[in-house]
């Protein structure tokens, strides 16, 4: 094995990494809320999270307790390629890329938002809303095509 590919993060690590970010953002909890929780710093978190280093076991318990799912769910809709150990390329890889990885984000947080809206109406005003502006944004790609 060469050292570039030593270098790359396991693809079980960054698989890991992404469910304990899924569901730190689904929480709304910052990277330093969680670090400080489990006495690291949010660089350590960020580290995680990646999969640049490995989560041992005691620290995912941790990470299972604190954010309140089982450790199955670190594991869960983990890809076919991922767990025969393929070495994943961000590059190569649009899914891993940076403009997905903020659209991921950006979607978690609105269904936070939508989800703390309290008044049922709202939140159906704001649905409907939602899907007459994606409407209008779908005709103006098609009109400049």
């Amino acid at each position: 094995m060469s050292a570039t590919e030593t270098s790359k993060p396991n693809p079980v690590d960054v698989h890991v990494g992404s469910r304990v970010r899924l569901r730190r953002t689904l929480l709304g909890m910052t990277q330093g809320k969680l670090g400080d929780a489990v006495k690291l710093t949010f660089q350590q978190i960020q580290k995680y999270e990646r999969g640049a280093n490995r989560i041992g076991s005691s620290r995912l318990y941790q990470f299972s307790q604190i954010l309140d799912v089982p450790v199955s769910f670190f594991f869960d809709d983990m890809p076919g390629d991922v767990a025969t150990g393929a070495i994943i390329d961000p590059e190569s890889n649009p899914a891993l890329s940076e403009e997905n990885q903020f659209a991921r984000r950006e979607t978690l947080e609105l269904v936070r938002a939508y989800y703390a809206i309290e008044s049922p109406a709202v939140r159906k005003r704001v649905f409907e809303l939602v899907k007459v502006v994606a409407g209008l944004s779908a005709e103006e790609d098609i009109a400049d095509s």
